[in-house]
């Protein structure tokens, strides 16, 4: 990484590069059907710039800010980019196959198959970006956390987090800790022509969740009462959570993301005033330590309306709204000078056809009130989901939104 001259951090590397995130409750699910449509990753165009017939000019893809870049970045674009989270998984027949027997842990530590499984939907899809396929407690099991991702369950943490003692456990994170990243990201930058890589890490709220109260927790406990009644060590458990997901993002953006997205999933269970004071300050360090970088910071949590202002003054570039609330009223519930990214209803996705076209029109037509719209899900693709519909929703997105 070099410094530019207006101080930020420029990415040294020769290309642009996508990936892959999936679910980590790995559900065994029948095989969907395999409507697939058999697309290559686009390269970039060799073409020299062309003239539109209204006397605009066209750049071809490699001389041009790709749709998804430009709309975190809150400039005109082409069409309304689309990407999906969870868009490689369970839905993919040939996810499932490629991960037959394999543990999801050793999967997300073996280069090969992070490549592939990050390949599988931009093979499919048309989209404009993908997701580095990872989970958010890679890097706490990078650390030395015993911790183990099981079936239908998610992440078990074998001896949780509830002590200083526990908190000292934690040691930094370091880029040799986890090479396997580096080396899938950069086998991937030379693939994926001008499609952008979008790094990320778990938030602090969801992690030391997951660590506090050993696994998944739907009232989170034990959490908000070490929060609640221990101040002083929570401050000290998400300082260095904040720590761990800096350098897992450090090690993403210098490897070749071009975004990054800290998904605090569960940090919808607190109220927005906890938020202020007990998580804010160390959301807002990780987006801070990326700014140099100058890459977009998305920021994302599950049931988040009432914080999706704190959200994103926490620095975050784009803020992702889930399907609760429409995307014209998330505009209003954030300042000026953030776009938005979502927010279809996952489920809305196994309905008749014709109204998963009529939801997400509507979805484009209250995403045209921000300014600047990725189109996504308002959560990850459900494993029954046909693969089929999403790259129909896919081109529709793009046609629609290119019309206007």
């Amino acid at each position: 990484m070099l410094p530019g001259e207006s101080g930020r951090v420029q990415p040294v590397f020769p290309g642009v590069g996508p990936a892959c995130e999936v679910p980590w409750d790995d559900l065994r699910v029948p095989d969907a059907p395999n409507t697939q449509n058999d697309r290559s990753p686009r390269s970039p165009a060799e073409s020299p710039a062309q003239t539109r017939a209204d006397g605009r000019t066209v750049l071809p893809a490699a001389r041009r800010e790709s749709a998804f870049l430009a709309a975190c970045r809150r400039r005109p674009v082409p069409h309304t980019p689309v990407w999906f989270m969870r868009q490689a998984g369970r839905s993919l027949p040939e996810y499932r196959e490629v991960r037959g027997g394999i543990p999801m842990m050793e999967a997300c530590a073996r280069p090969d198959l992070i490549t592939e499984i990050t390949m599988q939907p931009v093979r499919r899809y048309a989209v404009d970006a993908a997701i580095f396929f990872s989970d958010i407690v890679v890097p706490l099991k990078a650390i030395g956390i015993d911790l183990d991702i099981k079936p239908g369950i998610g992440p078990v943490i074998a001896d949780p987090i509830r002590d200083a003692a526990g908190v000292d456990r934690l040691r930094p994170l370091q880029p040799d800790d986890v090479p396997y990243a580096t080396e899938a990201i950069g086998a991937l930058i030379g693939e994926l022509g001008d499609t952008p890589l979008i790094g990320f890490a778990g938030g602090p709220f969801t992690l030391a969740s997951y660590l506090i109260e050993g696994g998944p927790s739907k009232n989170h406990e034990r959490t908000k009462a070490m929060m609640y009644g221990e101040p002083e060590l929570w401050a000290r458990l998400l300082d260095r959570l904040a720590d761990i997901a800096i350098a897992y993002l450090k090690v993403q953006v210098e490897a070749g993301a071009r975004a990054i997205q800290l998904f605090d999933s569960w940090v919808g269970g607190v109220s927005p005033a906890d938020y202020r004071a007990s998580v804010l300050p160390h959301s807002s360090r990780i987006f801070s330590a990326l700014e140099a970088y100058d890459v977009p910071r998305i920021h994302f949590g599950v049931g988040t309306g009432e914080l999706l202002g704190l959200m994103g003054e926490a620095g975050a570039d784009v803020v992702g709204v889930d399907w609760r609330i429409p995307l014209d009223d998330a505009v209003r519930r954030v300042d000026a000078g953030k776009a938005l990214q979502g927010n279809l209803d996952p489920a809305i996705l196994l309905a008749p056809w014709d109204v998963v076209a009529r939801r997400t029109r509507e979805v484009l037509a209250q995403g045209r009130t921000a300014e600047g719209h990725v189109f996504n899900l308002g959560h990850g693709v459900l494993p029954a989901t046909d693969p089929g519909v999403l790259a129909r929703v896919t081109d529709l997105v793009h046609e629609e939104s290119a019309a206007r």
